[in-house]
């Protein structure tokens, strides 16, 4: 006898292809934005509660060897700049007032200005602070630690995109620090990940300038499980924001104080209990600042959990931040704690 209505399976099946097709005409057949909602759906629900199996650790020294090969989990960072249109841009700028429309014509002017200034993105610099200019980035030698406490550099959407194996990347002192840096031999069997401080899948324009990540004023000893986990998340998230926002300047560092543990066969290097990581963008109307302090050790935690304000690092660190901001917007940025305008659209 036939069965009047539609079966179980058929109605599911229906559905589903509803919902499918509703989700395409929402997107308007744009796939990367549903990528992007997926990965942030994954961030906040499924987020790793184990260290991930990253495979053998590239920057672990258990033999005097020195060469790098590319092991770290691969950087699939999402493009969400469709998403942020989505989120109705620009049916949000006509409802600004006059008063907000004439302050940030006004901050993009500003912006114009500062951020042409020489050194713009360096934290201050004292008379006898050892600086070391590398091409594309710059760090204060700290020679008390063997390492650097601040590295400093702005980081575009080009070079957030582009991609260079680190595959025969050597490790190597640096020979522009004169007090002399740390060697590979400090790291040999010590149990500590040669950390980067400043990435190197943020420099993938040129192999120069890849292998001057590697070297060694730019490295730290990291617990494996810090870097190849929550550290290496949060590089690949401060990537994902450059793609968005078309570039960041960024500053990261250890916080480095009297009394912390060392390591080395031929220098004492300093191992950090605690990293930061700080990101400022001005391609918004309103400028936007956030950061980060981690401690050396594996975490399951949702990024979010390490957000502090920038006064807190300044505190920790004794460092001074973006000086040349103008005073009112640098204290405004610096004294936020807020993920607003970083993990979702922007304001």
């Amino acid at each position: 006898m036939h069965r009047k209505g539609l079966r179980l399976g058929n109605t599911l099946y229906l559905l589903f292809f509803f919902i499918v097709i509703g989700l395409v005409l929402h997107y308007r057949g744009r796939t990367k934005p549903l990528v992007a909602f997926w990965n942030d759906v994954k961030s906040v629900f499924i987020y790793d509660k184990a260290p991930k199996d990253r495979g053998d650790n590239p920057y672990k020294n258990p033999e005097p060897g020195d060469v790098a090969v590319d092991d770290r989990t691969e950087d699939v960072a999402s493009d969400d700049r469709t998403l942020l249109e989505k989120e109705g841009l620009e049916n949000k700028s006509k409802e600004t007032t006059e008063e907000e429309s004439e302050e940030k014509s006004s901050n993009s002017s500003s912006t114009a200005d500062y951020s042409r200034t020489k050194d713009f993105n360096l934290p201050a610099i004292g008379s006898n602070d050892q600086i070391i200019r590398h091409n594309k980035y710059t760090l204060r030698y700290r020679e008390q630690y063997e390492q650097a406490d601040w590295v400093a550099y702005k980081l575009t959407d080009d070079e957030a995109n582009a991609y260079l194996s680190r595959d025969g990347n050597k490790f190597v002192p640096d020979p522009l620090v004169s007090t002399g840096s740390a060697v590979t031999s400090d790291y040999t069997r010590s149990g500590y990940d040669r950390g980067h401080l400043a990435p190197a899948g943020d420099f993938n324009l040129t192999p120069e300038e890849k292998q001057e990540t590697f070297y060694l004023s730019n490295i730290s000893p990291q617990v494996p499980d810090f870097n190849r986990g929550i550290w290496n998340d949060l590089e690949q998230k401060f990537r994902q924001w450059a793609q968005r926002d078309g570039e960041l300047y960024i500053v990261t560092g250890p916080v480095l104080k009297p009394g912390l543990p060392t390591i080395g066969n031929k220098n004492e290097i300093a191992v950090p209990e605690r990293y930061y990581k700080i990101a400022l963008c001005l391609t918004d109307s309103q400028p936007r600042m956030i950061g980060f302090v981690l401690k050396n050790e594996f975490s399951g935690e949702n990024l979010k959990t390490f957000v502090v304000s920038v006064d807190e690092i300044e505190q920790m660190t004794g460092i001074d931040f973006f000086p040349r901001l103008p005073d009112a917007l640098e204290k405004k940025l610096e004294s936020a704690n807020t993920t607003k305008g970083w993990f979702a659209a922007r304001n």
